[in-house]
């Protein structure tokens, strides 16, 4: 999977012919304890550079146990 992260802080997730496929047939993905980390890793530089680059209005928009999320 390629995370491609714009400057307005959003992000798309392009996943190969062999990942979609895996989530087409097992409905999951499966990361080794390696996978997960360098997972985590990469979610955590996509938050810090997020807060960068989201306009303030973003930045202060808060999500709850209630929040819809679209």
């Amino acid at each position: 999977m390629i995370f491609k992260q714009f400057k307005d802080g959003s992000c798309d997730i392009e996943f190969s012919l062999k990942e979609r496929f895996t989530l087409f047939t097992k409905g999951k993905l499966h990361l080794s304890p390696e996978g997960l980390r360098h997972f985590g890793n990469y979610l955590v530089k996509i938050v810090s550079d997020w807060n960068a680059n989201f306009n303030e209005e973003i930045k202060n928009k808060g999500t709850f146990d209630d929040t819809e999320i679209k």
